[in-house]
């Protein structure tokens, strides 16, 4: 892709030269230009020299990119690498400082320089609040997530990739006690996670080493099931012989019985231990917390990349709740239903209408539904979008040893080269928990024109630096998830269904009460119990999911407000550049300014739609 933003500082010199009546200002100009290109070329070359350096903090990092350097390694999580992390960053920053002209720089070049310099800036603004995260939760906890990375992502092509998958085994105990030492120094600290989340951590720690060759009941482990059917996988291609490939697995087998099992006793125990000092129906982290409503604080600056207090925050949430509750009830008097708006939630929650059978049969039907949904997006793409990802999307049901009822549906990004494709995946073990209004606005959130679009466009950009491509913002891609939602409205074959219309309404609402419940939580002091209680006064979603998101906020805090404010972010400049071009505007030209840069912080998202926009008025 050619770089929009070099292209028109290029043109823009060039047309002001053309105006001037003085040869000198071309000449000027044209020098101008050139040094821009240049500086500009300078500092890309040496974003990727660092970003390479970058890279080997983290050999999972590299995994996930589809690379096999320091394959046999998994990342170091201590604090102490997050001290030497902060200093390497800081480091780059200077010499990024001295070393280059700002100024001399073109409005991308300028755009990769903020980023890179924001990078290091949340890690330092952070690093005060490093025990207030949890070592271990129901959510994000490396004992369900180590298990589902080495399944998924640890891609075994001959024997020393296998060799690798063992290396990585024989260091899971490090990276688990690494975590466990640090869950010790904040727990002497008074921080703990919630009494339900080390449950959860219990819960899954169990099913991740059950059955073989932990113990003698019932089906393979997934680590074990994983580790055969890729060794027998290598002996069908002909990479190693039977007998070699029976060695590996009897050497993985010894790993996961002698290593992995103690590893998980240890976090089994540990969370246990904590059981009885751990909160029950807690508040956020504002009154539970030492240092509580400071890191809140931070965790909204860092997730809406915004400066909006939690009072700006709560109130936005409020007027969006009202708002949505308005257009539901003008759908409710649409569909005819006779009754109050409560009314109308629990006919949605409870008829079976808008239920898929608890069973196998029903899970299946769920996933060829929202297949079929991101298929019709798929096709009208075009019409919307200039760029247009290349790696493929498919639907997965979550893996059975982290897969919990009600829980959240999530992404995971494909390999950069397209190999490996984007996973959008659903947690079916409770389909009461999955209703169908809502099926299709998940869809469109989490594949297509949500999450895969935005993340694999940036996986996929040509002409910025690499590290822009990898860049991660919360508030930008949660924004853009939930202004797909609203963007799907006007493509074709979408909601037609009137309760599908309902379920987007739906989404939306959820995503207005979380304004109001995360700040509600953790800066105003409520429990878990009035969160959810407001919850599902002002929406239908089934119980165990409410209780399952007000959950995620609470060893999450901030995330969940980033979704409504960079959606209306994302809303008030695509207003902004219908305002200012007119029929000039292009629907293609603005989602590709919102795209073609990357994730990105709000204000630089800004900045880089205005320009876009002058571009354009400029001709």
């Amino acid at each position: 892709m050619r770089n929009a933003f070099a292209c028109s500082t290029l043109a823009l010199a060039l047309a002001l030269a053309a105006c001037s009546p003085q040869p000198a200002d071309t000449t000027a100009a044209t020098g101008t230009t050139q040094q821009a290109e240049s500086e500009s070329a300078r500092l890309n070359a040496w974003f990727e020299a660092q970003y390479e350096d970058l890279l080997q903090f983290s050999p999972m990092r590299l995994t996930f990119l589809g690379r096999k350097e320091l394959y046999d390694q998994l990342d170091d999580v201590s604090e102490d690498a997050a001290r030497k992390q902060l200093a390497w960053l800081e480091a780059s920053v200077q010499e990024m400082e001295s070393g280059f002209d700002y100024d001399r720089l073109d409005d991308d070049a300028k755009l990769s320089w903020d980023l890179w310099k924001h990078q290091y800036e949340r890690a330092r603004d952070g690093m005060p609040f490093l025990a207030n995260g949890y070592a271990f939760d129901q959510m994000n906890g490396m004992n369900s997530f180590l298990p589902t990375f080495v399944v998924n992502f640890h891609k075994v092509e001959n024997e020393q990739d296998y060799l690798a998958y063992i290396a990585r085994l024989q260091a899971l105990p490090t990276l688990f006690d690494q975590l466990l030492e640090r869950g010790r120094a904040s727990a002497a600290q008074g921080i703990r996670p919630p009494k339900f989340a080390l449950e959860g951590v219990v819960d899954q720690s169990r099913k991740v080493v059950a059955g073989a060759p932990f113990d003698d009941g019932g089906q393979d482990s997934a680590l074990w099931a994983d580790l055969q059917a890729k060794a027998d996988v290598l002996t069908e291609s002909g990479e190693v012989t039977a007998e070699r490939a029976d060695a590996l697995k009897q050497q993985a087998r010894t790993v996961l019985v002698e290593q992995v099992q103690p590893a998980y006793g240890r976090v089994i125990a540990w969370s246990e231990e904590e059981l009885p000092n751990a909160l029950e129906n807690p508040a956020g982290v504002g009154t539970t917390h030492p240092n509580g409503a400071d890191y809140y604080a931070y965790q909204l600056r860092e997730n809406t990349t915004t400066d909006m207090s939690a009072d700006e925050i709560h109130q936005l949430g409020l007027d969006e709740v009202a708002r949505i509750r308005g257009e539901m009830e003008a759908l409710k008097e649409r569909v005819g239903f006779d009754g109050d708006l409560q009314a109308f939630f629990e006919f949605i929650h409870t008829d079976p209408r808008f239920k898929f059978p608890n069973t196998d049969e029903g899970r299946q039907a769920y996933i060829d539904q929202a297949t079929a949904a991101i298929d019709n997006i798929k096709q009208y793409l075009p019409e919307y979008f200039g760029l247009l990802p290349k790696a493929e999307l498919v639907v997965k049901r979550v893996e059975p040893f982290r897969e919990q009822d009600g829980a959240a549906q999530h992404y995971f990004p494909g390999t950069p080269d397209g190999a490996r494709p984007g996973i959008y995946y659903a947690h079916l073990s409770d389909m009461n928990a999955m209703p169908k209004p809502e099926l299709e606005v998940i869809a469109y959130h989490e594949g297509l024109p949500g999450h895969h679009m935005q993340i694999s466009i940036a996986q996929e950009l040509e002409g910025v630096p690499t590290f822009r491509t990898q860049y991660s913002s919360t508030a930008y891609a949660e924004g853009w998830g939930l202004y797909s939602e609203w963007l799907a409205t006007e493509i074709p074959g979408t909601y037609e269904d009137p309760y599908s219309e309902y379920g987007r309404l739906t989404s939306e609402m959820w995503r207005a009460i979380r304004l109001v419940v995360d700040t509600g939580m953790h800066a105003k002091g409520w429990t878990e119990q009035q969160a959810v209680d407001y919850f599902s006064q002002n929406s239908s979603i089934p119980a165990a999911a409410v209780r399952s998101e007000v959950q995620r906020y609470l060893i999450m805090p901030g995330q969940a407000t980033a979704y409504k404010v960079g959606m209306i972010k994302i809303q008030e400049l695509r207003r902004k550049a219908e305002g200012e071009l007119g029929d000039g505007f292009d629907i293609r030209g603005f989602h590709d300014a919102v795209l073609g840069g990357g994730a990105m912080p709000l204000d630089l998202l800004e900045r880089r739609v205005d320009q876009w926009i002058a571009q354009k008025k400029a001709g």
